[in-house]
């Protein structure tokens, strides 16, 4: 059984990830696309913008099981692991790319990092 996915309206309240606090916030969704996926997000709280590719998922799930361990370009990284990085903050390994590259989920969009250099 498929779940359906929500749709937002301009306008609406949600709390997600922000690139600028570092920390769950509340957001006001400015746009959004014709399937109702967020396009564009304002944080409540420092006013910084969040933008979104193809309605990417609007949090990063780091908390209940998740420890996250700061990143580290020498280390290993597997699809699901989460990480902190001192730029981006809280994220979520979303594919390993190739052997020594790895796309993350961050607050406001998928960064390419690197993974495993000797």
């Amino acid at each position: 059984m498929k779940k359906k996915a929500e749709k937002y309206a301009v306008g609406d309240s949600i709390t997600m990830m922000c690139s600028g606090c570092d920390d769950e916030k509340p957001h006001t969704i400015e746009t959004v696309t014709k399937l109702g996926k967020i396009s564009k997000a304002i944080c409540d709280s420092c006013e910084g913008v969040s933008t979104f590719n193809r309605g990417v998922k609007t949090s990063v799930a780091v908390g209940k099981g998740k420890a996250a361990s700061p990143y580290d370009r020498n280390r290993k990284y597997r699809k699901g692991q989460a990480m902190t990085h001192s730029t981006f903050g809280h994220g979520e390994v979303t594919a390993v790319v190739e052997a020594q590259k790895i796309d993350v989920l961050f607050g406001d969009k998928t960064r390419r990092l690197i993974h495993a250099q000797d």
